[in-house]
């Protein structure tokens, strides 16, 4: 096989310029067995090459490798020289003050460090955590320390090759209701533009101190923070087991149940510590079937009331409870939880305001706030929109991401969402029921909201565009029997939406109230479809009753699966 004369002078430029000496081995290696004949080497230079990884509104995330469509140091260093040539540029800034953390896996702390080197010789003031932490606490250091930006070297929950960089604009450089919030368009393609005009890495100034070190204040002050939430005098007696998922969740997590009283608690001890190679998951995140395994079998040895799972850089919460009707345990969804939070923060907690939302979550955090008194908000998907829901007081996701405080941190928090996890279900069983039998409850007052979702992986990116316009072409005309009414595109705006700029996707609602939305995932070459069936439940119904209704709305929603599966093409 022939290495193409424009990509071996790429790849050897990249070599000259690329401030990291391992990097540099790597990439020369790689030339030296695709010129050899490498295929395996050859596909893999063509695609490190084949553009530059995109700057959009979570910032970067990739791979860790050579080339400018992988996460790396060079990559890094025009990141951070673009996002301060925005605030000093762009902005007109004055010494902008940026905050930056990291959590634990590959090259994490290097990126982080030679951002800050970088950022400081532009001339802005840098605080720099001086530990791996999680990235709630950068979120919350960006609104506490009045930072006009901030960055987190983190890839989430991807795999152990990724790894990514989010940013957060705050002080100067956001209006009220956005600092500390990840950012959005126009300030996306103003960075990106800013990237792009950086010149060869070797030319960016690096200075060799001048950032200030974040010691362990900061930490003190978020927990503080998260540890006033819990009602004082409330039920404590709840036996936990928490899982970090090998993240950076454990210390912080740990210490705040701890201080706020829940004492019961067991951390999944294969996973409690950090290790950037997530060894006992096959996939670093609570969602994912069997990542939870170690901490239901030890839940189960303990008979434990509740599993709490944060991800790795713990800006997520999910749970896991014994079901009553399966006799089993199991992991609440997304949707589930977000209900029995936004519930339990009115009912408990006196909280008025706005109850925040996706497009793509259950509609029945809507319902909660309607019966409240309060308003509902849904916006476009990702919480760089949930939190700028105007008058926000809890916003939530359906991919287990929940803001329970979001004067604190005005994000996603896995942390202060646990705290209130334990409280719920310490709440519940002080009551003589679950957190399965408050969910119940709230069917009787609401109605059955059921949910569950449809992702058609593809390996041609091309094919997701290919069924979207199939679906617009032509839309399905019922939905388990009953009569589509409404078929809204999306990307023409939407009446649901809180005013925020049209999106990709299609929306269709059925006389019965069945709804589905379509969309492309932002972050994986996927096809997203979001299900969601209403069910009126019979006065005075049981928990054996509700129990068999909600096993029968899970097997409708597998039968419109099928039916969607068929629409797009992908049967």
């Amino acid at each position: 096989m022939t290495l193409e004369a424009g990509l071996r002078l790429r790849a050897t430029e990249w070599i000259q310029d690329d401030p990291d000496p391992a990097a540099r081995a790597a990439l020369t290696s790689l030339l030296e067995q695709a010129e050899a004949g490498s295929e395996a080497a050859h596909d893999e230079l063509v695609d490190a090459f084949a553009a530059d990884l995109q700057f959009g509104t979570a910032g970067l995330r990739g791979r860790m490798a050579p080339g400018p469509n992988r996460m790396n140091l060079a990559v890094v260093s025009r990141a951070a020289r673009g996002l301060a040539a925005h605030l000093l540029e762009d902005l007109q800034l004055s010494e902008p003050l940026v905050v930056i953390g990291f959590d634990a896996r590959y090259n994490s702390e290097d990126f982080a460090r030679r951002s800050a080197a970088i950022m400081v010789a532009a001339g802005c003031r840098v605080q720099l955590l001086e530990r791996f932490g999680p990235t709630p606490l950068v979120a919350f250091g960006v609104r506490q320390l009045e930072a006009d930006a901030g960055i987190v070297v983190t890839a989430s929950h991807n795999p152990p090759a990724d790894n990514g960089y989010k940013v957060y604009l705050g002080g100067r450089a956001a209006e009220p209701d956005g600092r500390g919030v990840q950012i959005v368009p126009p300030s996306d393609a103003l960075i990106a533009a800013r990237i792009a005009a950086v010149g060869p890495v070797q030319g960016i100034p690096v200075a060799e101190s001048g950032w200030e070190l974040l010691g362990e204040q900061l930490r003190e002050d978020y927990l503080a923070a998260i540890c006033a939430l819990p009602a004082e005098g409330g039920p404590r007696e709840v036996r936990i087991v928490h899982t970090a998922m090998h993240g950076v969740g454990t210390e912080i997590a740990l210490a705040a149940l701890h201080r706020t009283g829940f004492t019961d608690v067991h951390p999944v001890a294969k996973q409690a510590d950090p290790d950037p190679d997530f060894p006992t998951v096959a996939f670093p995140n609570p969602e994912e079937p069997g990542a939870i395994d170690l901490a239901l079998e030890l839940a189960r040895t303990l008979e434990a009331d509740v599993v709490i799972a944060n991800d790795p850089d713990a800006d997520r919460c999910a749970a896991a409870v014994l079901d009553p009707h399966l006799d089993d345990w199991r992991m609440l969804t997304g949707d589930e939880l977000g209900v029995l939070l936004g519930d339990h923060l009115v009912r408990r907690h006196g909280y008025r305001g706005v109850l925040a939302r996706s497009i793509v979550s259950s509609r029945w955090l809507s319902r909660v706030a309607e019966d409240a008194g309060l308003e509902a908000a849904a916006t476009l998907t990702g919480f760089k929109w949930i939190t700028r829901a105007p008058g926000i007081a809890f916003g939530y996701e359906e991919a287990i991401g929940y803001c329970v405080l979001p004067e604190v941190v005005r994000d996603k928090d896995g942390l202060s969402a646990a705290l209130m996890v334990a409280e719920m279900a310490a709440l519940a069983k002080a009551e003589g029921t679950t957190l399965i039998g408050r969910l119940d409850q709230l069917a009787m007052e609401h109605g059955l909201y059921s949910t569950a979702q449809l992702s058609i992986r593809v390996e041609d990116l091309s094919l997701i565009g290919v069924m979207m316009e199939r679906l617009r072409a032509a839309p399905p005309t019922a939905l388990l029997g009953s009569p589509v009414l409404t078929t809204q595109d999306l990307s023409e705006g939407s009446s649901e939406t809180t005013g925020l700029p049209p999106t990709e996707g299609v929306l269709l609602l059925s006389e019965d109230d069945t709804r589905v939305v379509v969309r492309p995932s932002g972050t994986e070459p996927k096809l997203k479809c979001y299900l969601e069936l209403v069910t009126t439940l019979p006065d005075g119904a049981s928990g054996a009753e509700i129990g068999g209704i909600r096993r029968r709305a899970g097997e409708r929603l597998e039968q419109l699966k099928d039916e969607l599966r068929r629409v797009l093409g992908a049967a």
